[in-house]
């Protein structure tokens, strides 16, 4: 007896030509959100290259006042953050904060004094870094200037929370972030800034607190995702070609 297989042959050949098909739309669906990918990290890289420039152009301009009370609503981290500014005032040493820190000189501590503006405003200002065997005030007490001073330094957000993993712990008066609110509540300090100062380098009497150890640096590894993305979506054009070619 003769089978006749004509009539299954087109019924078995069309669960691949559908498959290939899936495969093919599939893979082109990839190229486009590979290729979506690598141009949003295109954007992000010269967003990122302007942002450096911004912050190089503040860290080496002249220094300008810090921004005063009716100034304040309008600071924001892209239009001020590592400006360079003057401040005016006493310091309060009595309300210093210790805040955890790591830097090129080791372990220790940031200083974190309120400066009292003769307007009756006060700005935090991280006077510099002192190593954990000299958290106790009398061992640096010759850093304290009696007196109005004016200090230069770069202008810094406030880093709400903590730390990764460490949270603040204002009631056991430790620190791991300098978050301007927490602190000011925590001293019970009013009329201040959003803002605090890093102080830079001028030597304070003694040597303690150091300053100038702000680091400014901005990860940018925008192109290496930017290459990636497009590199996949090549493959994936590549896959999707591949695929409806076969036979």
């Amino acid at each position: 007896m003769v089978m006749n297989h004509a009539s299954n042959g087109g019924a078995g050949g069309e669960p691949p030509r559908r498959s290939r098909r899936f495969m093919t739309v599939a893979m082109l669906f990839m190229t486009g959100v590979f290729l979506a990918l690598g141009t949003w990290q295109v954007q992000r890289l010269f967003w990122k290259l302007d942002l450096i420039a911004r912050v190089e152009a503040r860290v080496h301009a002249a220094p300008v006042p810090a921004p005063a009370p009716p100034d304040w609503a309008n600071v924001t981290a892209g239009n001020d953050e590592y400006r360079r500014v003057t401040a005016s005032g006493i310091f309060d040493y009595n309300k210093d904060v210790l805040v955890q820190a790591v830097t090129e000189l080791g372990a220790g501590f940031w200083v974190i004094t309120p400066l009292h503006q003769p307007d009756g405003a006060t700005i935090l200002v991280n006077r510099g870094f002192v190593p954990a065997d000299r958290r106790d005030r009398a061992s640096r007490a010759a850093g304290e200037i009696a007196g109005p001073v004016t200090i230069t330094g770069l202008m810094r957000m406030s880093e709400p929370g903590g730390a990764f993993l460490r949270s603040n712990d204002p009631k056991a008066g430790r620190w791991y972030s300098r978050d301007v609110a927490a602190i000011a509540t925590a001293e019970n300090l009013h009329n201040v800034a959003p803002y605090f100062i890093d102080a830079d380098a001028t030597p304070n009497p003694g040597g303690l607190p150091v300053g100038g150890l702000t680091v400014v640096r901005f990860r940018n590894t925008h192109l290496v995702y930017a290459l990636t993305w497009y590199v996949l979506a090549l493959m994936s054009a590549g896959a999707a070609y591949a695929v409806r070619k076969m036979v």
